[in-house]
């Protein structure tokens, strides 16, 4: 075997893809894991905890809510070890809950200023208004744990979520909080459908991939 062969063969056995599954109330611990890593960078979200120091604390929170919450859906998509995670809400349903959604407020205020708290529904309030009216399934999160990063990953959960989304001829919606992942969601066919200009200035542009 030469040495180009081998490389490939070594490179190939350590991307290889990973298996995809439903999570659990088991992976709870993972998933919230896994999306305050996958996110505490992120130029949206991270400046949303703008304490550093309190930042994967505070964020965790929040994750672990939504998170816990989609639960109550099939959707939540997971490798094997949750070293990705992808939080599908299907056609018609929500985020969160009645409850979960009326104390989300007073979750953040917990561990955070309340200018901080009013800052990060702000957010939530331009994305709500920006979501399309017709049903689709919405990608409200894709993460990969920090210490996986760089093999792919992502993508693969990303073109197995899809191919399950393909089966039912349905539509998907996504906001990309971070401008380098828009061509990677293109190659997935998504393409731009409007731009949200956040207080700070960012800009998060959300896509549509219509139904297949």
């Amino acid at each position: 075997m030469t040495a180009n062969a081998l490389k490939g063969k070594i490179m190939t056995k350590h991307h290889a893809p990973r298996s995809v599954r439903v999570a659990t109330v088991a992976d709870i611990d993972g998933i919230t894991e896994c999306l305050t890593t996958a996110f505490f960078h992120d130029p949206l979200w991270g400046p949303a905890f703008p304490d550093v120091s309190l930042r994967a604390m505070q964020a965790s929170t929040m994750w672990r809510q939504y998170a816990t919450s989609a639960l109550s859906y099939p959707w939540t998509l997971v490798t094997e070890g949750v070293e990705a995670v992808a939080v599908w809400i299907p056609p018609g349903g929500s985020e969160l809950g009645p409850e979960e959604q009326a104390g989300m407020r007073n979750l953040l205020l917990r561990t955070m200023k309340s200018e901080e708290v009013k800052a990060i529904f702000k957010i939530y309030e331009q994305l709500e208004a920006a979501l399309p009216e017709e049903p689709y399934f919405y990608l409200t999160l894709l993460g990969v744990h920090d210490r996986h990063r760089g093999h792919g990953i992502g993508m693969h959960l990303l073109r197995e979520s899809l191919e399950r989304i393909d089966t039912l001829g349905a539509p998907a919606y996504l906001e990309s909080s971070n401008p380098i992942n828009i061509a990677r969601y293109a190659c997935a066919g998504f393409t731009p459908r409007d731009e949200i200009e956040i207080a700070t200035g960012h800009v998060v542009t959300t896509m549509w991939r219509p139904g297949r």
